[in-house]
């Protein structure tokens, strides 16, 4: 079965199951007016046709660029509310399952009762406060996952969490061993709206005195001048080898300016070149720094924005690479992680390891030690941790900040504390 036929089978299930819990949701409110009732349906259809069409768009069209961040709320919407009304089930079908049992017992006591007609039926009774109850009961326990996203506006969005990782490099130079490397990664600083808890985030970087810092694209949401409350912030991000950083797709102004190419456009991005200089951060537009330890050396290689689909291909890997050959490790900043699978595994089998954001997680998900799970993993195979094939490693940090949805539900902001190892 191809994939619309299973989206549209998918769909008429999930129109069943909303017509479902919509009578239940009725039956138990019968004293609403008739207006309130006719405003209720189409607040109710009317939300369910919108994300419908919603989640069809974002599959099947291109959508232009300026309406990623649409898009993921509308994916976040959609499985959210899936998520409440799949938590309402249980309570409908046991209400249902009572009512039956009701029933069966009525026409069994019918059978045995003298008393015949309508008589019989009010004799039966059917206490259905119980079931009002219950339903009642149902919608509350539903509310749970839209109080948690709410929760994740007050509380995700600033919530950083250090992750911590050894890297096994089987080509390690000795003096490298036990080297300490920080990645942060998806900043968008035109979205924070609390300078005291981006500094607190800072401040537990630098408490893990971490040898060299890595930033993995995403500076700002559009504009160079979203960094202006942050810019000092950031600068206090200093390593002894040195930090790192490469540019995201939102970097280059896109989602503003359009994809073509005009003077404001350009002026803005030489302006966030600029912001990375003045915080002392070296930018690797498709090229290499050299890590030198007690005379021993490993690459750090950066390269601009390149992704699969719709997202820019301005990466130059042959640039990146060229001169490297003498390294025996090569650790690549590239910011989206589909760049691993579509060209780096392929054509540069002697990348030891690729550092990624660009997912954020979408920002919502479960997220533990054994077990992670968010809808992004429908677009992107490799979204959140370290993955391996053969002798290459990806790791995909979830970012420091957000887009669009202003917080974080299970999955938040992230710190990576990389401890390189040969074994």
């Amino acid at each position: 079965m191809g994939r619309l036929p299973l989206l549209l089978l998918l769909c008429a299930f999930l129109f069943a199951f909303d017509y479902y819990c919509f009578k239940a949701i009725l039956n138990v409110f019968k004293n609403w007016k008739p207006t309130t009732k006719k405003w209720f349906a189409a607040v109710w259809w009317g939300y369910n046709y919108f994300l419908t069409f919603g989640v069809f768009i974002s599959i099947f069209v291109t959508i232009p660029i300026f309406y990623l961040s649409l898009r993921s709320i509308v994916l976040v919407a959609f499985f959210l509310t899936v998520a409440c009304k799949l938590v309402l089930l249980p309570f409908l079908l046991a209400d249902d399952l009572r009512r039956l049992v009701i029933r069966l017992k009525k026409i069994y006591k019918r059978k045995k009762s003298p008393i015949s007609g309508p008589e019989a039926i009010i004799a039966a009774g059917e206490p259905i406060s119980r079931s009002s109850f219950i339903i009642r009961a149902g919608l509350i326990t539903a509310a749970i996952p839209l109080t948690s996203l709410s929760w994740g506006i007050a509380s995700g969005a600033y919530d950083y969490k250090v992750i911590r990782k050894r890297l096994v490099l089987p080509n390690l130079p000795k003096a490298f061993e036990g080297l300490k490397l920080a990645q942060l990664s998806d900043i968008h600083s035109g979205s924070f709206y609390n300078p005291r808890a981006v500094r607190g985030g800072v401040e537990l970087l630098l408490a893990e005195k971490p040898d060299v810092v890595i930033f993995t694209g995403d500076l700002v949401n559009n504009m160079a001048s979203e960094m202006r409350d942050y810019q000092d912030i950031f600068s206090k991000v200093k390593a002894p080898l040195g930090v790192y950083s490469t540019l995201g797709n939102h970097d280059y102004g896109d989602y503003h300016f359009g994809r073509e190419s005009s003077p404001a456009k350009a002026k803005n991005l030489q302006d966030v070149i600029t912001t990375h200089k003045m915080m002392g951060w070296d930018l690797l537009m498709n090229e290499h720094r050299r890590l030198k330890v007690s005379g021993e050396e490993i690459g750090i290689l950066g390269i601009e924005n390149w992704g699969m689909g719709r997202f820019p291909k301005y990466g130059k890997m042959e640039l990146a690479v060229k001169d490297t050959d003498d390294l025996p490790v090569k650790l690549l900043l590239s910011h989206d992680p589909s760049h691993w699978r579509a060209e780096v595994l392929e054509k540069y089998p002697r990348i030891d390891a690729m550092f990624s954001g660009h997912t954020h997680g979408m920002q919502f998900g479960v997220k533990t030690e054994s077990f992670q799970w968010s809808p992004v993993q429908y677009i992107y195979k490799e979204w959140s941790g370290l993955y391996r094939e053969q002798q290459q490693q990806l790791y995909v940090n979830v970012g420091y900040g957000f887009l669009g949805y202003p917080g974080r539900v299970g999955i938040l902001p992230e710190i990576t504390i990389f401890e390189l190892t040969r074994a």
